[in-house]
């Protein structure tokens, strides 16, 4: 296409932004963006060059210029595949559809999004990835170093050299689907020559968010039969754009679910005449002193192995779900650990939801538990009181290893020295108020008793830091991982994958207290694990509803 004349005049304000043209509706999205239209009466933009240029994706956990991103909402395009729920829980399928021209949109990625997650340029499906050289320059800065955000840049810069290799002509894009990722089925655009835009003065020109929205207006206007739009991570820099008149979205595809009330909850009222509707189909008999259930019916496609049921209507019933097959699931009668006889290490649960807990604590079948729940609700004081019984009592693992994510909720403290228990022990006071309540010798045995039990608790716990976990295998463990809703998906993996033979692995966490600014409810590691395991036979999970701390801390996180 031709270029335009030279402006008369440089471009001050906003209201000298040129209109953008229109770009063909999308046929495929559902939803669209309208573009902000600038009067028309403007100077011109002049675009300095022709060819397509490259544009690079983003990483999943850390943001480059230490921008907070925003939280989980709707993206005004659903372009790039997220992977949103619907309420049962079931994973959008994505069909494969014929790469049209027409409807192919060019995404240019900012750099924070390449090192939020390093494979995010071949999350959008049939679209074009345009990468500009100052993501390069960008990712260059950022590759040295042992961090999470250094890691995903070498990642990204391996990914781009294997793509580029033995390529003829970059000018023309390179297949994404080159390195076997077949639902890629665009095209990774590389910038070649210069491509600027006059941007308002009040832009500084050599900031490097300024000099990407310069490349998305000139590819704006260089491709009037597309839609361009600028992903990022950094809210500023996407108001940015809008003001501009630009496409601008959030990138949506670490997000595991799009709202946190479709969380799965790990237990299911079943409606009020479930015995009447089912009475006549269901099989029951005794096994090693509980009650099984073999039911068939609407009720079932609603259930997961794992999850518990319970009816409070009629004849009351507090069953697990053992088994699934088509419409028919085996139910059974749960141990009632809210009895004094079946206390463990002396605690007994006080609601419904911690007897649910408790169940998969001490079942020895169950290798891998989550625990959800506000502050108060016995998260800690559960996992303690069922690994010090298990590791004291029947011997089942031989020691508890305790680790959490250390996020500060203020300022960081600094350094600190000592040994790794020592280092980690300002981390574990929850664990250390928890174990108050747990030792409670008997009196009669006076205070040598009383320290000899508190010693002998110790020897049997172990405080670990997650710096050191690369490479460990923990064998006939009890591992506890709290404050989990701090951790990204990608390093829930790497301590889950820890286990060895016989472990036990307890996730706990609050997601109304994420304190990493770079995840949010939706992309918590947490969250991501909760609906990855749901329907495994060795997993389960459950969200503790009532607080049972004090009055006062119910009323406080109620109304705070």
């Amino acid at each position: 296409m031709p270029l335009p004349k030279e402006p008369s005049k440089l471009a001050t304000t906003l209201t000298d932004i040129p209109p953008i043209p229109a770009t063909k509706a999308n046929k495929r999205d559902t939803k669209k963006s309208a573009l902000v239209q600038p009067p028309a009466n403007t100077a011109v933009v002049t675009a300095k060059a022709s060819t397509p240029a490259l544009k690079l994706a983003s990483s999943n956990t850390v943001v480059a210029r230490d921008e907070k991103p925003a939280s989980t909402g709707k993206s005004s395009s659903t372009a790039h595949s997220t992977q949103s729920k619907t309420r049962k829980g079931t994973e959008v399928n994505r069909s494969k559809r014929q790469v049209s021209g027409a409807g192919k949109k060019i995404y240019v990625l900012d750099t924070n999004v390449l090192m939020h997650d390093p494979t995010s340029m071949f999350r959008f499906e049939e679209h074009d990835v345009f990468l500009p050289l100052i993501t390069l320059e960008e990712l260059d800065n950022h590759k040295k170093g042992m961090s999470e955000v250094a890691r995903h840049a070498r990642q990204v810069s391996r990914s781009l050299d294997a793509l580029m290799e033995n390529v003829d002509s970059i000018e023309q894009g390179v297949p994404l689907s080159k390195l076997g990722n077949t639902d890629a089925l665009g095209r990774l655009l590389v910038q070649t020559t210069e491509l600027t835009a006059e941007l308002p003065k009040t832009l500084p020109v050599g900031k490097a968010d300024n000099q990407i929205l310069g490349v998305v207006f000139a590819l704006a206007r260089q491709h009037p039969d597309k839609e361009v739009a600028l992903v990022s991570k950094d809210i500023n820099m996407r108001i940015k754009a809008r003001a501009l008149g630009l496409l601008a979205e959030d990138y949506f595809n670490d997000q595991v679910l799009e709202d946190r009330d479709l969380l799965y909850s790990g237990h299911l009222e079943l409606p009020a005449d479930f015995w009447e509707k089912n009475s006549k189909g269901i099989e029951s008999w005794q096994q090693a002193g509980s009650t099984y259930y073999r039911i068939s019916g609407p009720a079932v496609k609603d259930m997961m192995v794992n999850q518990f049921v319970y009816c409070d209507t009629g004849m009351p019933l507090i069953a697990q779900v053992i088994e699934l097959a088509g419409r028919t699931a085996v139910l059974k009668t749960l141990r009632d650990f809210s009895h004094n006889k079946n206390s463990v290490w002396g605690i007994t649960a006080r609601n419904r939801e911690q007897n649910f807990a408790l169940n998969l604590l001490m079942n020895p079948e169950c290798d891998f538990v989550t625990l959800l729940g506000q502050a108060g609700t016995g998260k800690t004081l559960l996992a303690l009181a069922a690994g010090l019984s298990q590791v004291l009592e029947s011997k089942q693992y031989s020691e508890i290893i305790v680790t959490r994510a250390t996020v500060p909720v203020g300022e960081d403290i600094g350094f600190l020295p000592g040994t790794e228990e020592e280092k980690m022990a300002p981390w574990m006071g929850a664990f250390e108020d928890n174990l108050e309540v747990l030792n409670k010798p008997d009196p009669s045995a006076g205070d040598w008793g009383r320290s000899a039990t508190a010693d002998l608790i110790r020897t049997k716990i172990r405080i670990k830091s997650m710096n050191f976990m690369r490479g460990r295998t923990f064998i006939n463990k009890f591992l506890i991982i709290d404050e989990a809703q701090n951790l990204s998906p990608k390093q829930m993996k790497t301590l889950i994958t820890r286990a060895g033979p016989g472990t036990k692995v307890v996730c706990l966490g609050n997601l109304a207290q994420i304190d990493t600014p770079y995840l949010t409810e939706g992309s918590s590691g947490l969250t991501y694990v909760v609906d990855r395991f749901k329907g495994w036979p060795h997993a389960g999970h459950i969200t503790l509803q009532r607080g049972e701390r004090s009055r006062l801390a119910d009323f406080a996180s109620d109304n705070l």
